[in-house]
């Protein structure tokens, strides 16, 4: 009881009401109580053997949740659309997971926007998420993306290469299914012009993947962003056509709920494809 107390920082007379309290609770006497000593009965060794095993969970239920926010381990569920899903993602998980293999991963490829809460997701990677004015939420940005025209060269052997955006109009046009009908494609360069494309495309599709794969397939000029077309133009697939324009495609951010600290699992992956996605920038 006296040592008890010291460490609790109460007195004895605190401690052996706690004691008197227990057991009252349970109905059962736990220390068999002598002028002379104090000790404890079978019930007492049996509650004090499973309690010492139930603090010693405790522990370790604490210790992992502390470590979550230091060591990189656990699941990690993360969502994204489908152009970066397919394109961009497989190689960044692929690197993330070589380096920090004791965290296992939920890749949600979808353009619905998935409620983050609902689905027990750790990490949407959005673009031009408005979920970044939200104080429920935190929408870091990830990278400026920027929508380049491109074409296989197989495509601009047969056809010629565009050396203005005039010479566009005797193309085929792949978009996006964000550009309808006639709407003129707004671009501009390094220098702070501004030009337009308003010709017809000879194709959209719903996805930058499928633009990407049509245009690979020689099918016309695609107008994607820069990070799906990042692989395809260093595998030598896809080559830039008028290089110097290019569209403004908005912000990628990273949106997780708000709250207390992200675990490390979060965190790192999110650092990592940050990182990632300037080197393909820098590859591009």
């Amino acid at each position: 009881m006296t040592q008890a107390a010291e460490i609790l920082g109460e007195t004895k007379g605190s401690i052996s009401r706690r004691v008197s309290r227990l057991e009252q609770e349970l109905g059962v006497t736990l220390l068999a109580r002598t002028p002379r000593a104090v000790s404890p009965t079978v019930e007492g060794l049996a509650f004090h053997a499973k309690a010492k095993e139930s603090l010693a969970l405790l522990d370790g239920a604490l210790e992992t949740a502390r470590d979550a926010r230091t060591l990189p381990r656990g699941h990690l569920r993360v969502t994204t659309s489908i152009d970066f899903g397919i394109e961009v993602m497989p190689e960044l998980v692929a690197s993330f997971r070589a380096r920090y293999p004791q965290v296992t991963i939920d890749l949600l490829i979808t353009d619905t926007r998935l409620d983050l809460a609902a689905n027990r997701i750790d990490l949407a990677l959005r673009l031009g998420s408005g979920e970044g004015q939200d104080g429920g939420y935190r929408a870091p940005v990830l990278a400026n993306l920027m929508i380049g025209l491109y074409a296989a060269p197989a495509y601009l052997a047969s056809r010629g290469t565009p050396t203005t955006l005039d010479d566009l109009a005797g193309h085929d046009l792949i978009l996006s299914r964000e550009r309808l009908g006639s709407a003129p494609v707004r671009l501009s360069d390094g220098q702070g012009r501004e030009g337009h494309i308003t010709a017809r495309p000879a194709l959209r599709a719903t996805d930058y993947a499928t633009v990407l794969r049509l245009t690979r397939a020689g099918a016309g000029i695609g107008h994607i962003p820069s990070l799906v077309a990042a692989r395809a133009l260093k595998d030598g697939a896809l080559v830039p056509v008028l290089p110097d324009w290019a569209s403004r495609g908005g912000v990628l951010r990273a949106v997780s709920l708000a709250g207390r600290e992200l675990p490390a699992r979060v965190r790192l992956f999110r650092d990592h494809v940050r990182l990632g996605l300037a080197a393909m920038r820098e590859d591009a």
